[in-house]
């Protein structure tokens, strides 16, 4: 087993130390959601905590880690006698992406269970990560049915394995710590809110601390053995005081002033539910018992704040988290502390001194929650300026009379209309549900109709590899005809392995969402192209929604671009379209060869996840741009054959018909004709737009007197 990397060695990240710290003294605390960008030691340091913990008392040989003096009633090893524990350490298990359902609750042997009616369960990761650490590495691509287990286990503290006909219960209490790169995408609020802590990191723009982050990483690598062994002193004393705060945390008094505090504070930044308030006082009296204090402060119930309230703000996924803290300075201000005790704290210990003590950013005494371990070994660096906090990116939605004032740019080189700057997007709304033909067998999603391992059951078939969902009637019935041959003689049924059947299921499948959006001079009125980018806007929260991959093509003046490539962060998405300048000639046929070459590309690097085409445009083509073609052919022309081209690829497409004013081409229309797809209008994209409500009432209408008229006649 390789040596990790030390917990005290890392440099910097005070806010992820302290998080992880924190639920290391209280694993009440509920776990810690690492955000940020790759390379900033996210892994590295939640794998290191595993060896700061104290070590666990379990029952010898139970595979659910029972507590000798607590064991699980219902522990599927149980009864356990009582006797003496054994101590272990406390476990670190990492949960893949990819992990299947019955490696994270555990598998039973489906033959031993139906021929001789055992419960023969082979134990998951949530077994092994019962009373230890639950990790999950990038936990914004988890799939969804991981993600409910997962959510279920958390809120009950229990794991339940349900098959047909044998149901198995254990204990499953856990740390549950998550990271994650939110280009990559975000999380279900349900999960968000689940995690008790979050904390936002990103590498040093200083270059004394980039420079010791290098030479340590270096020292280590050349001889990790070694460089553990300079850090075991800074180890220790860090074990020690997480021991010491455990000790100490049932003394630690929660005044009903730090208690107004803390509701006043949820209440004021609009939280909802109360889990956040449950979470700051459990945070908060861990701060203090972290410093060695027996009294809740002020400065705990900020920095309880900073830590458990960013991640619960967010209303959309294009909210930026984070929370501002003259706000939240103002909140506190009005309910100050009580005057505590005059009797001392128990056992006080001496705060700890080190360049990492002392500081706002790093929780002393101005900060509060009474630091982080102080970096004083072999290779500590010397004093830090002061790191200014990271501004956050604004990606709130204007209001809808929001005044625009766009500033001209000089025209393009063919002439056309001059560009304009970017105009901001309309207020989104619900939009109708868009989704690909057919049967699909992609990741699981919420758009399509696919082949998946969850839903409906619709059939049986033989198993592929390993057997995770049985068809129990399907099962029975191709054992039966050969219990003669097989001598049946109890009540028992024989059966082999070639009798089991896999229930064939349908679900929903994630897409590829590719839009296409036009932003040549045609699209440049300032009330147009903000209507159409909240058009966009408004598909892209349904694509988050519905957990789809989204890529973003513009086309103007000569060429077409790729804005985003393929991602599931769609708040990226967001943040490209609300950027968009206009004007220029219109290429529209440059824009459907690109989005033919992206989705060659993708096909490619996922083959099974179907893509749907989304135009937005008003069917205009005024420039051949980068498409080539015959010297004699017209834009138009070009523009027809390329979407052809694609409907014999046979890629599904919606245009989104962005004409207006009284007179109307329909080109629109044309180009969904070639593209072999429906156009749909702005407003016809609304979920609740009148259209589709005269619709409905035109159906519900007309059925009944249809009935009507024939019975009169």
């Amino acid at each position: 087993m390789s040596t990790p990397y030390p917990f005290t060695a890392v440099v910097g990240q005070t806010d992820l130390r302290l998080a992880l710290l924190l639920n290391a003294v209280s694993p009440a605390v509920g776990g810690v959601l690492v955000r940020g960008e790759k390379g900033t030691a996210k892994s590295t340091a939640v794998r290191a905590l595993s060896a700061l913990l104290p070590q666990v008392d379990v029952v010898p040989g139970c595979r659910f880690s029972c507590a000798p003096a607590a064991p699980d009633p219902s522990c599927p090893d149980g009864p356990h006698e009582s006797g003496p524990g054994q101590d272990r350490p406390a476990r670190m298990v990492e949960l893949p992406v990819g992990a299947s359902e019955d490696r994270l609750v555990g598998a039973l042997d489906i033959e031993r269970a139906l021929a001789e009616g055992v419960k023969a369960f082979e134990p998951g990761l949530l077994a092994d990560a019962h009373r230890g650490i639950l990790y999950v590495d990038e936990v914004n691509l988890l799939h969804d049915h991981l993600i409910d287990l997962l959510l279920d286990a958390a809120a009950m503290g229990a794991s339940y394995v349900e098959r047909e006909g044998v149901s198995v219960r254990h204990a499953a209490r856990f740390l549950l710590v998550g990271t994650m790169n939110p280009e990559e995408g975000e999380l279900r609020p349900q999960l968000l809110d689940r995690f008790g802590l979050t904390v936002q990191v990103a590498a040093s723009r200083e270059p004394a601390q980039r420079v010791e982050v290098v030479r340590r990483r270096l020292a280590y690598e050349d001889d990790p053995a070694g460089f553990a062994t300079r850090w075991a002193g800074d180890e220790a004393d860090v074990r020690a005081r997480v021991v010491a705060a455990r000790a100490l945390l049932p003394k630690v008094r929660l005044r009903d002033a730090s208690l107004l505090q803390i509701a006043a504070t949820c209440a004021g930044f609009e939280v909802d539910g109360m889990r956040a308030d449950i979470v700051m006082a459990r945070t908060a009296t861990a701060l203090a018992a972290w410093a060695g204090r027996s009294d809740v402060r002020k400065e705990d119930v900020r920095q309880a704040a900073l830590l458990a309230l960013p991640h619960r703000r967010r209303r959309n996924p294009f909210d930026a988290p984070g929370l501002d803290e003259d706000k939240l300075d103002e909140i506190l201000d009005r309910f100050p502390d009580e005057e505590p005790d005059d009797e001392p704290d128990p056992d006080p210990e001496p705060e700890p001194e080190g360049p990492d003590d002392g500081g706002p950013e790093d929780g002393g005494p101005d900060g509060g929650g009474g630091g982080v371990p102080p970096q004083s070994g072999p290779d500590a660096p010397g004093p830090e300026a002061p790191e200014t906090p990271e501004a956050q990116d604004d990606t709130s939605l204007p209001a809808p009379d929001a005044p625009e004032s766009p500033e001209p740019q000089p025209a393009s080189q063919e002439g056309a209309a001059p560009e304009q700057a970017a105009v901001r997007a309309a207020e989104p709304f619900r939009t109708k549900m868009l989704s690909v033909p057919g049967l699909g067998e992609g990741a699981s999603g919420r758009r399509s109709r696919a082949r998946t391992a969850h839903g409906r059951t619709t059939g049986a078939q033989r198993p592929r590899g390993h057997l995770t969902k049985l068809h129990l009637a399907a099962t029975i019935q191709a054992a039966a005809p050969h219990q003669k041959a097989r001598g049946r003689s109890g009540r028992g049924l024989v059966v082999r392995k070639d009798d089991l059947r896999q229930a064939t299921r349908e679900g929903r499948e994630g897409n590829l969402v590719l839009f296409v959006v036009d932003a040549s001079g045609s699209m440049a009125a300032r009330q147009r192209m903000g209507a159409v980018k909240g058009a966009v806007l408004s598909l892209l929260l349904d694509a988050y929604q519905r957990r789809d991959k989204v890529g973003l093509i513009t086309f103007r003046g000569a060429a077409a671009e790729l804005a985003l490539p393929p991602t599931s962060s769609v708040d990226a998405a967001a943040a490209r379209l609300e950027q968009l300048p206009t004007g220029g000639r219109t290429p529209l046929a440059a824009g459907l060869l690109k989005a033919r070459e992206v989705l060659r590309i993708e096909r490619l690097r996922d083959p099974s996840r179907r893509p749907l085409l989304v135009v937005v445009t008003d069917g205009r083509a005024t420039s051949a741009g980068s498409a080539g073609g015959r010297p004699d052919s017209t834009p138009r022309e070009l523009s027809a054959r390329s979407a052809r081209l694609l409907q014999a690829e046979g890629v599904a497409s919606v245009v989104v018909d962005c004409e207006s004013g009284p007179v109307r081409l329909g080109l629109a229309g044309v180009l969904a004709a070639d593209l072999g797809g429906p156009a749909v209008t702005l407003d016809g994209l609304r979920a609740d737009s009148l259209a589709g409500l005269v619709k409905n009432v035109r159906t519900a209408v007309t059925s009944p007197s249809h009935h009507t008229t024939r019975r009169a006649a």
